[in-house]
């Protein structure tokens, strides 16, 4: 490697050619990254004490050679953004240059045939800088003064628009515009293809500019390395496919999600949203070291990015499938995406049928809203959905599905019928999250002509005015402040409507008898109240209790027979079946009996979660799994805690790291607990292990 300071436009004008190398993320600064330049360039033209202005590096690779000296096209490591975003601004000047050259060397013709282009040569050669695919198209259209192509990069048009707009307000006074780019440098960095480790470099060099995303990083570790022959195949067999799938911008916005889920489906373990990379590294080495080739991993991607892009961004074909899909994004479950995703993959090889994808899509929809309506915590849904496919008998695919949710317990449980329909008609639902959702699902339920809810409002049937009128206090009885704050924003006083403003505070029988009034509502949710002549406590609540048992309808539970969930229910440990009797040192005359009896009582009432699992070695306690494992010793109880030892608070420093010992049981803690008074404190340490497992959430 060799760096060396430079003037920016030496630098361009030196060098024969910049080629963006297919593996490449796209263009990606925005207005921000521009004005930021802009602005720079701008203060740098008007102080005659700063001598220059530093932008940042460019990386590329020669063959072999460490100074731009032959005629060879440079391919660019690190130093895209700037490239572009800096001949971008000089296109847009020499436009407002046009024959003039208010400082040396700045005028159209010599910007163009200097920075720009290379006058000399032919065809692609032709230009000092070639882009990728959309990009590429529209910056040549650009440098050569030819309309975008239809379908242009809105980066590119975006940022280039942006210069000409603040160029055109300076109204032709450009010597302080000329005078800061003559200021700007760079470092000028040449690597060699026989010493230096281009994607080490790459990797190093994220902290300008706008930062890589963890899929450029993965596309580019993908990539990099390869033969050109194998990376161009790769790339258009695979790759570009999937930018054009998510589009311009989503790609940007959702291939680091996707990828995430990507690799919760396929390790099992969820990825922490800054070390996607580092995960994908991981699990590409241990299929390399398995056998399997990189044309395999980025055809797999492929595959379910397809998937991904069906469920996430509206590309589903299957009419059916597509409005289930709709009222997930509008939930908002993005943590089932990994289970969705292995759903999908079995649904394209035709494992699982579309009748029963739909309907599992229609549980997992359910089961997120009747815990977000019963106000359970979401915080452990992510592992959830990340370990559901544990569960999975694709002989038996929807049943198991329903056989599992119906065996969650606890904070994981699917909220039955009775505990959904008393939440639903006490639970503000105005502000609920999530309200356009509940209230479309609740109208189009079973219609065959749906309703566009967003042409509608959400109305208070009893107004949301505090001053209500005379009429309306009357008609709410005695109580009406108590019945006005108790059932204003609830189930029962909803509706839809088109004449919101038209309502206003009126009294209830207006509204329903006015012109566009309920009694003419052609709105399902509206059916009762054409024919209620009051508006109170009691109309309010019978209304609730009608919609609650209509909403069991549309967010179905899982049912099965008790002869089939038992056999989901029972089945065997994988274990030899140990009991208690298979410890001697548990025995009722052992010395730790009473003790462990204590522990044991305690711990199983931590949560109604809780099981126990008696192994051969030692006594195990689970929610998810294990979160604390019991040793029975002679004069005392080994635990271990299932935690990294240093997430665990343990001001009396009763545990011991053990991470780098041979042991049994799971967890870095592990305590000796030989003494009932230490028991409380234990406890504390115990507790730290499950609301760990259930808390814990990288969403």
């Amino acid at each position: 490697m060799k760096a060396t300071e430079a003037k920016l436009l030496d630098f361009l004008k030196k060098s024969p050619q910049f080629i963006i190398p297919i593996y490449q993320r796209t263009y990606s600064w925005t207005e921000q990254q521009c004005r930021q330049l802009w602005d720079d360039i701008m203060r740098a033209g008007n102080n005659d004490a700063v001598g220059a202005h530093f932008i940042g590096s460019v990386v590329y690779i020669e063959k072999g050679l460490y100074q731009v000296s032959s005629q060879s096209p440079l391919l660019v490591i690190d130093g895209q953004q700037r490239l572009t975003t800096a001949m971008l601004l000089l296109e847009a000047l020499s436009r407002h240059l046009g024959d003039t050259e208010p400082v040396e060397g700045f005028s159209a013709k010599k910007l163009r045939n200097y920075y720009l282009l290379n006058p000399l040569e032919d065809g692609e050669r032709g230009y000092k800088l070639i882009l990728t695919q959309t990009d590429k198209d529209s910056f040549l259209s650009l440098v050569t003064q030819k309309s975008l192509p239809q379908k242009f990069s809105l980066r590119i048009k975006e940022n280039f628009d942006f210069f000409d707009t603040q160029i055109a307000k300076l109204n032709g006074n450009l010597e302080q515009l000329c005078r800061g780019l003559a200021k700007v440098i760079i470092v000028d960095i040449a690597l060699s293809r026989d010493q230096d480790n281009p994607q080490l470099i790459f990797e190093s060099m994220n902290s300008t500019g706008k930062a890589l995303s963890q899929a450029d990083l993965i596309r580019n570790f993908v990539l990099m390395g390869l033969e050109p022959d194998h990376q161009a195949d790769l790339y258009y067999d695979h790759w570009r496919p999937m930018e054009v799938e998510f589009g311009q911008e989503s790609y940007g916005d959702y291939f680091d999600s996707f990828m995430r889920h990507y690799l919760t489906v396929k390790t099992g373990d969820i990825p922490r949203l800054d070390g996607v990379y580092e995960a994908f590294k991981q699990h590409a080495q241990r299929l390399e070291a398995k056998g399997s080739n990189v044309d395999q991993l980025v055809a797999d991607i492929h595959s379910f990015a397809k998937y991904f892009c069906a469920m996430a961004l509206d590309k589903e074909t299957d009419k059916q499938l597509a409005v289930a899909f709709k009222d997930l994004r509008e939930l908002k479950v993005d943590v089932a995406y990994p289970f969705l995703l292995e759903l999908y993959h079995d649904y394209s090889l035709e494992q699982l049928s579309k009748d029963d994808f739909y309907n599992a899509v229609r549980l997992i929809e359910s089961y997120v809203f009747r815990r977000a309506v019963c106000a359970i915590p979401t915080n452990s849904l992510n592992k959830t959905f990340a370990t559901f496919h544990k569960a999975l008998d694709k002989d038996r695919y929807l049943e198991s599905i329903k056989a599992h949710l119906i065996g969650l317990r606890s904070y994981k449980r699917f909220p039955n019928d009775d505990e959904f329909k008393r939440e639903l008609v006490i639970r503000d639902l105005y502000n609920f999250r999530s309200r356009t959702y509940w209230l479309r699902r609740f109208e189009n339920f079973e219609r065959k002509e749906h309703v566009l809810v967003d042409e509608y409002t959400i109305e208070h049937i009893m107004p949301q005015n505090e001053r209500l009128s005379k009429q309306w206090q009357e008609e709410l009885g005695a109580d009406w402040q108590q019945v006005h704050a108790t059932y204003l924003h609830t189930l029962g006083n909803l509706t839809l409507t088109g004449y919101n403003s038209e309502y206003s505070d009126r009294p209830f029988i207006e509204k329903r008898d006015m012109t566009g009034g309920f009694k003419n509502s052609p709105l399902v949710l509206n059916e009762d109240l054409r024919s209620c002549s009051v508006w109170n406590e009691s109309a309010i609540s019978a209304r609730a209790r009608k919609l609650a048992n209509r909403a069991i309808e549309v967010w179905v539970a899982p049912h099965l027979p008790e002869s089939i969930l038992q056999a989901y229910i029972d089945i065997p440990l994988q274990h030899e079946g140990y009991t208690l009797a298979d410890h001697v040192h548990l025995a009722e005359d052992a010395p730790m009996y009473d003790l462990f009896q204590q522990l044991r009582k305690e711990v199983m009432a931590l949560d109604p979660s809780v099981t126990e699992d008696i192994l051969k070695l030692y006594v195990a306690f689970k929610a998810e799994t294990n979160f604390v494992d019991v040793v029975p010793l002679k004069s005392k109880l080994r635990l271990s805690i299932n935690l990294r030892f240093h997430e665990l608070n343990d001001p009396k420093e009763m545990a011991r790291d053990v991470s780098s010992l041979g042991r049994w049981g799971n967890g870095d803690a592990e305590i000796g607990l030989s003494d009932i008074s230490d028991l409380p404190y234990v406890m504390g340490l115990i507790r730290q292990g499950l609301e760990k497992q259930m808390g814990e959430s990288v969403y």
